[in-house]
């Protein structure tokens, strides 16, 4: 092809302007070369930044300084930090200038490995490379990253020595990390100093007092700086929402909003995420909700910024609504994704939606070992079985259970609480045994569980033994959940006495649940005497709850003393408790089906009561009658 040689996978410079030409003749623009490895190293175009490197090697231009340095900035923005480092020592010979440890250290930032940044920066000293104004800021949050304050003094000193303390981006970098220490003085005598303050510096000093939970701090700086004419850019906005979002401060994030509007900020994606976070911790659901729908482009931190709004709000249907939005608009679930989605499949018990995410979690390497920190690990894994214990399915649970190669407390407490939910208690203590021989010391939830799996098994001797052992054997001092398990232990297994003794000597005040546990007893058990001493204490502590009135009401129905249910609804009226809709969900396998009591909103209504009507009619036939 006219005397050049073309690489596949890479246009013709006389194609297009701005991509590479690959020729062997020795007119060859290494400039070109370079502000295309620049061009993947923005872009994380892996496949090409390859073939420019290998075409290098070829050609004889590695060494190049620019060059290395662009490859250097290439692989350690596509994740791949080692590749960075390979090049960085490659070819031997070459002495290392300032640029290749400036274009490493920032790699090593990027790449979350702040020690071996500030390591690097070490070694550059000890071989007499002087670092210079673009290498400061990296090696400052570095050390921030790590927290050492004595490093960042240290560093400073050498600014001074320098002359670069002045220097914006430097002042900013250490203006940032003083904060984040919470080395506030220091902060705020290198932002005084400082000759040019620029929109980044204030930044700085709103965001660096935000991370460490200084609000008032932060706004009063960014009024300031409204008041020395700068002009809040978007990076501000997003600080200060943020701000608005830890306080819950309503008022002064919708302010916020229309400052936004005013400024035509509301077209930036983060922006509008940041805006959807903050009407999400002010539980605002519409109006988070508004601001999402308007997005002309979403990220996939949008779609998990609305749906964790949801999640937070206890609307898991509206979460699964959203996540299915999400995968028909081609967005591809990440971590965060997934953490947040789970949860919503376990208080539904949509187990076929939570087994589809367990799918794409396999398929594309989520979850497994080596794949993320072993923070992130555990949490996701702890998450997903979870899932599957919630929704009945203990086989699955044990299965994740089993394959995790880092367990914690929370591990071992699902397995625990999911074989106490189902009666096995055989399989719980089992657990629980597993869990001491592995040296994981037990928490108050570890006995919740315990005591749980003893309740629903009806293994009362057993239940005793461990409430009396919990402080002395394993240092847990009982809880009023304990407590209130052992309770319902006992009036499951028909000791309403026991129960009754245990609510009024143990060393706490009984709370409802104990109280309607007993109550819930007393109508199984028909002890209406007992029963009526319950409902007054319950309906003394919770008055407006309406569960205390129909529990009494249904004592006083089995044993026929039907004035008093009348007495008690009548009751119920004067004090306007209202007994709450009953709600029930269905998973299909197009989907999540809600249900209220009286809710004619399905399309498929008259089908659906056409159905229920007839299973009455069947269940009447065989002796059933509806308490009304």
């Amino acid at each position: 092809m006219n005397g050049k040689t073309i690489i596949k996978g890479v246009i013709p410079k006389q194609h297009h302007p701005r991509l590479l030409r690959f020729s062997t003749s020795s007119s060859y623009d290494i400039g070109t070369c370079i502000a295309t490895l620049q061009s993947c190293a923005h872009n994380a175009n892996l496949s090409k930044g390859k073939q420019l490197h290998t075409h290098l090697l070829k050609n004889a231009f590695f060494g190049s300084p620019l060059a290395i340095t662009s490859l250097i900035n290439m692989y350690s923005k596509c994740t791949l930090i080692d590749h960075s480092l390979k090049v960085f020592n490659f070819p031997t010979h070459l002495d290392k200038n300032v640029f290749a440890y400036n274009a490493l250290i920032a790699g090593f930032l990027t790449n979350a490995l702040p020690r071996r940044a500030f390591a690097l920066y070490s070694q550059m000293r000890h071989l007499g490379v002087a670092p210079d104004k673009f290498t400061f800021p990296c090696v400052i949050r570095a050390c921030g990253d790590f927290m050492e304050g004595l490093e960042i003094r240290k560093i400073h000193g050498l600014l001074l020595k320098l002359g670069l303390e002045l220097d914006l981006f430097v002042g900013s970098a250490l203006v940032n990390t003083y904060l984040k220490l919470g080395l506030v003085g220091e902060a705020h005598e290198v932002f005084e100093e400082l000759p040019v303050r620029d929109v980044v510096l204030w930044n700085a000093m709103v965001n660096g007092y935000a991370q460490i939970g200084s609000f008032e701090e932060a706004l009063g700086v960014f009024r300031r700086m409204g008041g020395n004419g700068v002009v809040p850019c978007r990076y501000t906005v997003t600080g200060v929402l943020s701000i608005f979002s830890m306080m819950g401060d309503f008022h002064n994030g919708r302010a916020m909003h229309g400052f936004v509007m005013k400024m035509g900020y509301e077209s930036g994606v983060v922006v509008s995420n940041a805006l959807i976070d903050m009407y999400g911790k002010c539980k605002c659901v519409g109006d988070a909700l508004s601001v999402f729908n308007v997005m002309g482009e979403r990220d996939v931190f949008s779609w998990n910024s609305i749906m964790s709004v949801h999640e937070q709000c206890g609307d898991h249907h509206g979460t699964l609504r959203l996540f299915d939005r999400m995968l028909r608009n081609g967005v591809q679930p990440d971590l965060v994704t997934v953490t947040t989605v789970l949860p919503a499949c376990t208080h539904l018990a949509a187990l076929m939606h939570g087994k589809e995410i367990h799918g794409y979690m396999v398929v594309n390497g989520m979850g497994k070992e080596g794949s993320h920190s072993d923070f992130d690990y555990v949490l996701l894994n702890n998450a997903l079985m979870d899932m599957y214990a919630k929704c009945g399915n203990m086989r699955d649970a044990r299965m994740v259970f089993d394959n995790m190669r880092e367990k914690d407390v929370a591990s071992w407490n699902i397995m625990i609480t999911g074989y106490a939910m189902h009666g096995h208690g055989d399989e719980a203590l089992n657990t629980f045994s597993r869990m001491c021989e592995a040296q994981t010391e037990p928490n108050g939830i570890s006995f919740v569980g315990l005591l749980s799996a003893c309740s629903h098994a009806g293994m009362v001797k057993e239940g005793l033994e461990f409430l009396s052992e919990m402080e002395s054997k394993f240092g847990v001092s009982p809880s009023i959940e304990h407590y209130t398990c052992v309770i319902d232990m006992l009036c499951r297994a028909g000791k309403l006495v026991e129960a009754y003794n245990l609510v009024l000597t143990m060393p706490f005040k009984a709370d409802p649940v104990g109280w309607r546990s007993l109550l819930a007893a007393c109508r199984l058990h028909k002890d209406t005497d007992l029963a009526e001493i319950a409902a007054g204490k319950v309906i003394e502590l919770e008055p407006g709850h309406c569960g205390n009135y129909v529990l009494m009401s249904n004592v006083y129905g089995v044993a026929g003393r039907y004035e008093e249910v009348s007495e008690l609804r009548h009751i119920m009226k004067q004090q306007n408790v209202k007994k709450r809709p009953g709600c029930s969900w269905i998973e299909l396998v197009n989907g999540v089906h809600v249900f209220i009591t009286g809710d004619r909103t399905h399309p498929q209504t008259d089908f659906i009561y056409a159905g229920l009507n007839s299973l009455t009619a069947v269940l009447q036939e065989n002796g059933y009658v509806p308490f009304i």
